[in-house]
C-alpha cells in the first residue's frame, strides 16, 4: 500500500475561504494519523482564497512537517483543486476530505475493510442505512440530495447512493489514471469521476459514514445545483464520445 517515499496515506483537502474552519480539522487529521504510526502527508490545496486560509495553513506548517500547501493563484473550483492535490500526492492511498470537517477523520476506519477486500475506490455515503452511523443534515439539503442522486442515476451513474459526499479514497494508480482524465472543475466533478471509474472497470465500494452538516457551506442548492447538472451532462457526453472513438 505504500507510495513514493514510503508514504502510505495522502489526505487531500481542497480549501476556499476556510480560514475559520480548516485549522481545527487539520489538527484532527494530523492527530489521527500520528496515532496510526503510518507514514502520511496532508496536502491542502488552496483554491484562490480571499481570506487568510493560506496564512493559517502556513502557520501550522511551521510545527507540522507533514503538512503541505499548494496555493492556486485564482479560484478554479473544487474539482480542479482536488485534481491538483491528487496528481501531486505521494501516498499509496489517497483520500480527499472536505475542509469543514463534516466527516470526522476517524471515519476513515470504516473504509479500510473495503480497501483490504480489494476495492480500488471506497466512497463515503450519507445515504446508506446503518445504525452505527449518524447523519445530521438540514431537511432541504436531504431533499435536494435525493433528487440530485435520482437524476444522476438516470444519466448513467448506477449503483451509487451518494455521489457527492466529500470523503473518497483511491489507490494511487487509480487516482492518477482518473484525475489526469478528469475535466470538470466545479462541484459536478464527483459524478464525472465515478462515471469514468465505472467505464474503466474499477471496483467501487460505498460505505456508510457519520456526517454532520456544517454552517458556512459554499454550496448553494438553487444556483449550484443546475450548474452541476450541466457539468455532468457535458462530462457524460465527453465520456461517451471518447468511448465511441476507441
Amino acid at each position: 500500500m505504500e507510495g513514493n517515499g514510503s508514504i502510505v496515506w495522502s489526505v487531500i483537502i481542497p480549501a476556499y475561504d476556510e480560514a475559520e474552519r480548516l485549522p481545527a480539522y487539520l489538527r484532527q487529521v494530523i492527530a489521527f494519523f500520528g496515532e496510526r504510526r503510518e507514514p502520511y502527508e496532508v496536502l491542502v490545496v488552496d483554491d484562490g482564497s480571499r481570506d487568510a486560509t493560506v496564512e493559517r495553513v502556513r502557520e501550522l506548517q511551521a510545527e507540522q512537517p507533514r503538512l503541505r500547501l499548494i496555493a492556486l493563484p485564482q479560484n478554479r473550483g473544487k474539482g480542479y483543486a482536488v485534481r491538483v492535490g491528487m496528481v501531486n500526492a505521494r501516498g499509496g492511498l489517497r483520500l480527499f476530505a472536505d475542509a469543514d470537517g463534516a466527516t470526522p477523520i476517524g471515519e476513515l476506519t470504516r473504509l479500510l475493510p473495503a480497501l483490504k477486500a480489494g476495492a480500488d475506490i471506497v466512497i463515503g455515503s450519507r445515504a446508506l442505512p446503518d445504525p452505527e452511523v449518524s447523519v445530521r443534515a438540514r431537511i432541504h439539503r436531504v431533499a435536494a440530495g435525493r433528487l440530485f442522486n435520482w437524476l444522476v442515476a438516470r444519466l448513467g451513474l448506477r449503483g451509487i447512493a451518494d455521489s457527492q459526499c466529500g470523503f473518497k479514497c483511491f489507490r494511487a494508480a487509480v487516482a492518477e489514471d482518473l484525475f489526469h482524465a478528469l475535466r470538470t472543475d466545479g462541484y459536478g466533478f464527483d459524478v464525472e469521476l465515478l462515471l469514468l471509474a465505472q467505464r474503466r472497470g474499477y471496483r467501487i465500494a460505498e460505505v456508510a459514514i457519520t456526517w454532520a452538516d456544517q454552517p458556512g457551506s459554499k454550496v448553494r442548492v438553487l444556483t449550484d445545483g443546475p450548474r452541476m447538472l450541466w457539468q455532468i451532462l457535458a462530462a457524460r457526453a465527453a465520456i461517451t464520445r471518447g468511448r465511441s472513438e476507441r
